[in-house]
């Protein structure tokens, strides 16, 4: 058969499929694009095409390269990776721009293809617009950034070369182990270049997602580890939902009952009102949770590669002789922390350490009626004359049906969204904590939506995160495709300003405000910016609310709309939230001339006492 590179490369992501459990799904079900000289004739073209002949790559239209390739990262993770969305940009800046969404997907180790253009392979018209020289050789262009961002990098300099690209990218695009962003890099001349393609190239092909299930002595060992414990604590990953394994842990900790905290991609993973439930571990995490940790002597992770902020920058778990059992489909993370290494599906996995236990049950006790009550307190704090953070998210979380999202990303709300959130479905919670990339809210919330069109989606952006990224609103009301936004006004970076403080930094550099000539310092006036007008001219309807009351029923208002509505609503930054009782590892300059900074190095240097390098060693 005949076609062009980018044609043939269409026709064949049109004909891949994953499948798990006995369940097929479309692997690539449509493609994010922007075009310009690099792709326009290639792979626009071929998209083009594809829709006037019947071949089923449906193409989407995205304002911003960084903010498709988040999208294409909320589509995939709301559909436990099975799924994994393309995204197309031209030659130079437009295939550049994606490289933060690159490094977002694979640090999240979330499957997304990335089709950037390149430069002529042919070398015949060099250098050509927007390429990069380099004078040491010719074959290298801006692309080879990708490289280390990837879990599967490719060029394609020949048509050749294809098949066997495509079929590596779709090899990892389906590893639950080793996924995260793939990049194929194409030549925009070998875009267009014909080739005699062999027919079973286009072939349907179904990719088998596998249940590795443990090795039998690694679950003796486990098993043998977990009933030697008094104080376990379980610590509920992101792999939990990718592998559809919430039942299987609730039965485990009802079986078991051990108490299960969770990470941010965790969240969830049991619902908040489950007796096992203690809430969120790690610097930004339930005291509830953090107290046991402290106490724990084996902690059972599943399905979490245990950032800084789940181990409090490897402070949470000081029992002497803690030890750790780790379920994890990834070898790299089950042998994180010197752990007994379970390198299995969570689902699998927690299923033959429900049958091992048989019998076992843990003596742990623990109260959340305190924590209960101080959360319900920082909900209605009734704080004046803005409200607080904490009663926006409070009357957010409240009004929100169990089957609704919540998005978010960065600056102080994830903090606060772990430490408070109250999950009462599986999917609710979605906060992209492993990147934390300001500007996902808005662009995330829109491939979340798209994978889930029966459930409302609530993008909570805060002004910083809004002016990073808001275009793909534009995106979302071309499509047609209904967006919940709220807009959070602090007048700057709320958790840059307070971790600033903390440090002794006195908030220096986080607040927008005017210059002031008087101090030639960024410590003016608070600057007009009126972030409803610019999501208004971008195609949302806006509501502008000031209380918590109005809060609530304009929630109600955009949950009854069938358009993309923004609610803004400005709050106190200084206004208080509670306290995890756990730390963060932000280094402290170690001499300085102010106060707060020497203040804050001596807090440092304490916290740092507790810091243990190596946790979890193995004295057999």
């Amino acid at each position: 058969m005949k076609l062009t590179v980018a044609q043939a490369v269409v026709r064949f992501l049109a004909n891949q499929y994953s499948e798990r459990d006995g369940v097929q799904h479309r692997l690539v079900p449509g493609c994010f694009g922007i075009f310009g000289h690099g792709n326009v004739a290639g792979l626009g073209q071929a998209l083009l095409e594809a829709t006037r002949t019947g071949v089923e790559l449906p193409y989407h239209l995205a304002r911003n390269e960084q903010g498709m390739v988040h999208t294409a990262v909320g589509y995939s993770r709301m559909r436990n990776r099975l799924q994994a969305m393309a995204c197309t940009a031209s030659i130079g800046p437009g295939s550049t721009n994606m490289v933060t969404g690159a490094a977002l997907a694979t640090t999240n180790r979330i499957p997304v293809l990335l089709l950037p253009s390149d430069v002529f392979a042919t070398r015949v018209a060099n250098p050509v617009l927007q390429e990069l020289e380099d004078p040491r050789t010719y074959d290298i262009s801006v692309n080879d950034a990708f490289r280390p961002v990837s879990r599967f990098f490719d060029r394609v300099w020949r048509p050749e070369q294809l098949p066997s690209a495509l079929l590596g990218a779709m090899r990892v695009l389906t590893d639950p182990a080793e996924t995260g962003a793939v990049t194929i890099a194409l030549p925009q001349d070998v875009q267009a270049e014909a080739h005699d393609w062999p027919e079973e190239l286009f072939a349907p092909r179904v990719w088998h997602i596998p249940r590795p299930v443990p090795e039998p002595a690694a679950l003796a060992r486990a098993a043998e580890l977990i009933r030697s414990a008094e104080r376990p604590l379980v610590v509920a990953g992101g792999g939990v939902h990718y592998s559809e394994a919430t039942d299987a842990l609730r039965r485990f900790a009802e079986a078991t009952g051990i108490p299960v905290g969770d990470t941010q991609a965790g969240k969830g993973a049991l619902l908040w009102d489950h007796p096992q439930a203690v809430g969120g571990v790690g610097s930004t995490g339930s005291p509830v949770a953090n107290a046991l940790a402290r106490e724990a002597d084996v902690v059972i992770g599943i399905g979490t590669r245990y950032s800084d902020f789940t181990t409090a920058s490897r402070t949470a778990f000081q029992h002497p002789d803690v030890r750790f059992v780790n379920l994890n489909v990834a070898a790299f993370d089950a042998a994180k922390h010197a752990g007994e290494m379970l390198v299995a599906d969570a689902r699998a996995g927690l299923e033959a350490l429900t049958e091992a236990l048989a019998g076992y049950r843990c003596s742990s006790t623990w109260d959340t009626t305190e924590w209960n009550r101080t959360v319900d307190e920082a909900f209605h704090l009734g704080h004046q004359p803005l409200p607080a953070q904490t009663e926006v998210l409070g009357a957010l979380n409240e009004e929100m049906a169990p089957t609704d999202v919540v998005v978010q990303a960065a600056g102080s709300m994830p903090g606060d969204l772990q430490m408070l959130w109250r999950a009462r479905d599986a999917k609710q919670y979605h906060v992209e904590y492993a990147y934390s990339c300001m500007g996902y809210e808005v662009a995330g919330a829109l491939g979340v939506k798209m994978a889930a069109p029966d459930r409302e989606v609530f993008a909570l952006v805060g002004d910083g995160s809004y002016l990073m990224m808001a275009s793909e609103i534009v995106t979302a009301v071309s499509e047609g495709i209904k967006l919940n936004l709220v807009i959070v006004q602090n007048h700057g970076f709320a958790s840059i300003g307070a971790l600033s403080e903390s440090v002794g930094s006195q908030r220096f550099g986080t607040a927008y405000r005017y210059r002031n000539p008087d101090t030639g310092l960024l410590d003016g006036q608070t600057l007009p910016v009126d972030l409803a007008a610019n999501a208004e001219s971008l195609g949302a309807d806006v509501i502008r609310v000031r209380t918590i009351e109005e809060f609530r029923e304009a929630i109600a208002r955009s949950r009854a709309s069938d358009r993309t509505t923004a609610i803004h609503i400005e709050t106190d930054p200084l206004a208080p939230a509670p306290d995890s009782e756990n730390w963060w590892d932000v280094p402290v300059a170690e001499v300085a001339q102010l106060d707060t900074t020497t203040a804050a190095r001596k807090t440092y240097e304490a916290h740092k006492a507790d810091q243990r390098p190596l946790i979890g060693g193995n004295p057999r």
